[in-house]
């Protein structure tokens, strides 16, 4: 693969990797109420991406595509129970296999550190549990439907004043990253990649007092389109709402969501600029590049949603900052880009372009765009987990958004005149060649209900390895994944 320019000189990089960050809620996005000044600096030192995209809105399937620069209909690598095991090629064997120490801290959200995973070491992994994961989103697979999971009560208990096992590990991770660059930080001769990631800003939306007092409850905004008149409705999201036992949300409820979930993000961005200070001061900063991404976002509220499993903006958009040697300063890229192009990106910062196998892969090297190159993509993501009945699919072309669900009316959105996505213009006379004309892109990428079938078929032979449909009734569902050494029944605390 060839670019008409030169390829960044090699650096040494830090990768944050966070979990469940809208994309609006940083300051350098323009938000005017969250305090993230270490994030901000990293996009004021460098580039800062305003139309990134997750391949999936749940969090295993966005982390394997994350690795293997797929997409989950060419990975299989659906849900939270079918996940990367290692075999597929990733950046990290890539970057590995070239010499560089890949070395992770934290969250993976892969099977099991046995795996190959592409490291040369993994420190205090966290991954699915029990080499399992959330094997009731495999009830899919048989048509059956999904154990209702009570997320709404989980949110709305433990959204306030407080703390969690999640925060705990978080500095946990912290401190091993701080440790390690004290440690290797300067040592020459060998590049490295240091994966540092957090379980933050997953929920529980439960901080210190400290932070949630930066955030005054009754001055809190109200998400968009969270009451029934005004949002679209859809099956899909109707039927998202029901296994999760939604009700309907109070103002005061969605403002103290909003508190602890702001409060959340700063706590992240503090974690940030701990392990950024520790850059400065073993002067490393001019010399090593920083990447900053989360797995996918969070409705917090936006149309009568939280968390994520749809394909809206507020779960399927992400924050993607870069900043370090070969990037210029305060640059914003408009261009529709993906996770997946993470993986080009990453192994290009080697200094070497990638190798010929894996040209034929999705994504699209960073690097030219951030040379000033500009490209006219298209958007593309997808999703088959839980709390979903058939398979959604988004297809991005400037400003208008597809969404089409398999078996379901598909929803049409214009970005720029409605950011919100409350006015579905799919079903009107006028824009029907606009919608076949996106549909025609989308199937030029994947076949929806071909790609449908092979999730469902995947999830059922998987059902049918862990015992069956009375097994995974029995595990029931796994609203969250406990931290290292912590039980799962006490994970949200």
């Amino acid at each position: 693969m060839s670019h008409p320019f030169n390829l960044p000189a090699p650096s040494n990089l830090v990768y944050f990797q966070s979990d469940n960050h809208n994309r609006n809620l940083l300051g350098c996005y323009g938000h005017s109420i969250v305090q993230t000044p270490h994030l901000d600096r990293i996009a004021a030192r460098g580039a800062r991406f305003s139309n990134a995209y997750a391949a999936s809105a749940l969090c295993c399937p966005a982390r394997a595509s994350i690795a293997t620069g797929q997409y989950p209909h060419q990975s299989h690598l659906w849900d939270n129970a079918i996940v990367y095991d290692g075999r597929l090629p990733s950046w990290m064997h890539r970057l590995a296999d070239r010499g560089w120490d890949v070395v992770s801290i934290g969250k993976l959200h892969y099977r099991a550190t046995e795996d190959n995973n592409g490291f040369t070491d993994e420190i205090i992994p966290m991954h699915i549990l029990n080499q399992k994961g959330g094997v009731a989103m495999l009830l899919r697979g048989a048509g059956e439907e999904q154990v209702h999971i009570g997320q709404w009560e989980l949110y709305l208990d433990r959204s306030g004043t407080g703390t969690s096992y999640y925060q705990d590990f978080d500095r946990k991770v912290t401190q091993q990253a701080i440790r390690w660059l004290t440690e290797n930080g300067k040592r020459q001769g060998k590049p490295w990649v240091l994966h540092v990631s957090y379980p933050s800003s997953h929920p529980p939306f439960s901080v210190p007092e400290r932070l949630f007092d930066l955030y005054p409850v009754e001055e809190m905004p109200l998400p968009p389109a969270f009451a029934p008149g005004d949002r679209p409705e859809h099956p899909a999201i109707q039927y998202l709402r029901k296994l999760m036992d939604t009700k309907e949300l109070m103002p005061d409820d969605l403002q103290r969501i909003a508190a602890g979930y702001y409060g959340l993000i700063t706590h992240l961005d503090e974690q940030v600029g701990e392990v950024m200070a520790t850059l400065d001061t073993l002067g490393l900063t001019e010399d090593t590049r920083v990447l900053y991404t989360t797995d996918h976002g969070e409705m917090h509220g936006s149309h009568g949603l939280l968390g994520k499993c749809n394909l809206y903006e507020g779960a399927i958009a992400v924050p993607l900052l870069m900043a370090g040697p070969g990037i210029p300063e305060g640059m914003v890229v408009d261009e529709i880009t993906s996770h997946v192009d993470l993986f080009p990106t990453l192994v290009e910062s080697s200094g070497v372009a990638i190798d010929a196998v894996d040209a034929s892969l999705p994504g699209k090297s960073l690097w030219p765009a951030l040379d000033g190159a500009t490209e006219q993509r298209v958007g593309f993501a997808e999703y088959h987990a839980a709390m979903s009945l058939n398979g959604s699919f988004m297809l991005r072309e400037g400003d208008l958004k597809l969404i089409y669900h398999v078996d379901m009316p598909c929803q049409l959105f214009d970005l720029a005149h409605d950011p919100d996505e409350v006015e579905d213009l799919a079903g009107r006379v006028e824009m029907a060649d606009t919608v076949a004309r996106l549909e025609t892109q989308l199937r030029a990428i994947c076949n929806p209900e071909t790609v449908d079938r092979q999730a469902k078929a995947d999830q059922f032979a998987k059902m049918g390895y862990w015992g069956g449909k009375a097994a995974v009734l029995a595990e029931g569902q796994l609203v969250i994944t406990p931290p290292p050494g912590i039980e799962v029944e006490n994970a949200w605390r």
